[in-house]
Order: C-alpha cells, then structure tokens, then sequence
C-alpha cells in the first residue's frame, strides 16, 4: 500500500496542514520498527520534523507524552512534542535527523558514542524518581511472560519443539533463577529498548534517545545490558567488561548502587542479559510468524550467542546449556537461522 492509498496517512496530512496550519512541502517514511507504530519525516519552511501515526486501539500515545517529560526532565534528550492529537494518535516530534547509533558505530567511533549513551544512562536512571514517576513495575509476572516468549514463539511456533517434563522443568528453573535475580537489584528507570537503533547521533546532548513509551520502573543493569550487549551489534569481551565497570562506577558515584560489589554488579549485568536477549529471541520469531516480518530473524544467532556464553560462565546454567547444545544450535543450523 503507498502512502497516498492509505486512509491515516490521509488523516495526518489533514491534521498537519488543517489543525496546525504547516505548509508541508514534502513528506516521506521516517523509519519503521517492531509495533504498529509509523514515523514519518515532514519538511516545511527549511525545516524536518517527525510525524507519529500510532493507531487506536493497538497503540497509545499518551505513555509516550509522559515519558518523554520524565527524560527531558532528568536532563535526557528525548524529543520534543510540538503537537499532539492524543484521540487519533497523531505526534509532531522533533526530528533527531538520520545517523543512528548502529549506522555511526565502528571501531574507532565506539568509545565515544558510548560514554555519550552511558553519561545520558545515568542521567536517566539518577533522575527520575522511582517513587513519584507513575511508571508500572517491572514485576515477576511481566519477567516471567516475557521469558515465555523463548519457549512458546521461539521453541514451539518457530521450531515446532515441544519440552518433555524434564526440559520443562530445566527451562523453569531457569526462569527462577533470572527472575530472582532481576528482582534482587536496585530499582530504577528503566528504558526497555537502548539500544543502538534507538539512539540517534547528535550534535548536543548526544544521544537523542527513541522509543522510550514502555519504560517501568525495574532492575538496574536492564538497560546497561541492552545497550552494550546489543542484539544489533556485537562487541569484544573484554571491550563490553571496560564499559560496563565504567558504568559501575558512574552509578556507585551518583548514589545509585549503594554497598554493591562489582562481582554481583557482573552476575546481575550477565543473568540480566540472559533474561532480554532470550525474550528478544521470543519476539524476533513472533514478528516472523505473527507479523509477517522475517528480516529479525538474522539477529538471532547473535542474540543466542549472548546466552549461550552466559551459560557456558555459570554452572547452574550447566543443564540448560545442554539442551540448547543438543535440541536448539542444531535445528538453528538446519533452518539456516545462523
């Protein structure tokens, strides 16, 4: 369907140049992601701003609007909300312009882009207060649901696996052992999704940060983790262990670790990992099968290998391990999901 054949495209425009009078001179798809959400980059009057579509009833603006506040206010450079028609889900944004994180990075941009993402990190989890936010928690159910993603859209759906009671149990006590351990850590803002598509090279204030409208209120590495052991991009080791201690450290000084060493800051960083980058594997084969969007599933191979080596670090994760050695790498490599 083009852009002129679809009926909210039609409603934009009539809200942009009726409601808010803006002499549009062109206009053209912005970027597209993983929801129902759309964006749209306007020009008018040598300027280029970002257009939202985000249809009701599947989307909602109005945690966008109150989260972009919460960041801006911890001094987090979110986009501005020019207008907004809250009913039909329309948002005229400020435009970040086009160099995303994952275009910008390489080997020698690296360091730097992420003490940018790092400083804005910490501005983010040190300056929204947890107590007055009104972000929903990120409690055990909503750990528990998103880790079931892995096994019923990943293993099941996507692989046609099903777990005998022995598996099931292995891949429940597994569940166990990364809830506890998410629940366990200091509570802070919590991005969700920071990570380097998500994140905008700038010349002030760098980065200016996107799709913040599911953040909560939840465990301290979430978004650490997100950021550094990225789904998108990979890094060395030993790179990934110097980021993550520099960040231990921004946090120790803010106040916002109190009394925590960096051997359980580690374990909370990798089981952490394990919990998103599983969920992640979930959701990559959900915009598959359910969505008609297969291009995620080349980052899965990645994604597993975040887990896989987080397995092979501690031995509690000795059985699960196995099990993704001997039912799940093999049919990876026979789906060609490699």
């Amino acid at each position: 369907m083009t852009i002129q054949q679809d009926e909210r495209f039609e409603a934009l425009s009539g809200w942009l140049a009726g409601t808010l009078e803006l002499t549009v001179e062109a206009i053209e798809p912005a970027s597209s992601d993983a929801s129902f959400r759309r964006y749209f980059r306007a020009y008018s009057n040598g300027m280029s701003f970002i257009v939202m579509d985000a249809p009701p009833p599947k989307e909602n603006v109005r945690p966008f609007i109150r989260v972009a506040a919460l960041l801006r206010n911890a001094g987090v450079q979110a986009p501005e909300i020019i207008a907004a028609d809250e009913e039909r889900g329309f948002l005229l944004l400020t435009d970040f312009g086009t160099l995303s994180y994952l275009d910008a990075l390489n080997a020698a941009s690296a360091d730097r882009l992420y003490e940018d993402a790092l400083d804005a990190l910490a501005r983010l989890q040190s300056g929204v207060d947890v107590k007055t936010s009104g972000l929903p928690r990120y409690d055990e159910r909503l750990l528990g649901v998103e880790l079931d993603l892995f096994r019923d859209w990943f293993l099941g759906r996507l692989f046609g696996l099903a777990l005998d009671p022995a598996e099931s149990k292995v891949f429940g006590d597994v569940k166990q052992l990364l809830m506890a351990s998410a629940l366990e850590q200091p509570r802070v803002c919590v991005h969700r999704d920071y990570h380097s598509r998500n994140l905008m090279v700038t010349e002030r204030l760098n980065p200016g940060i996107l799709d913040f409208q599911d953040a909560v209120i939840g465990p301290v590495t979430y978004d650490l983790v997100s950021l550094l052991r990225d789904c998108y991009v990979s890094w060395p080791p030993p790179m990934v262990e110097v980021w993550m201690i520099d960040h231990y450290t921004r946090l120790c000084g803010a106040g916002v670790l109190d009394s925590v060493d960096l051997e359980l800051f580690r374990r909370w960083f990798d089981l952490m990992g394990m919990q998103r980058h599983l969920k992640a594997i979930g959701i990559f084969s959900r915009l598959k099968l359910r969505d008609g969007k297969p291009g995620y599933l080349k980052d899965i191979p990645r994604t597993m290998n975040y887990v896989t080596e987080v397995c092979r670090r501690y031995p509690e994760f000795a059985s699960f391990l196995s099990f993704l050695e001997s039912r799940v790498l093999p049919q990876m490599s026979l789906a060609e999901v490699t």
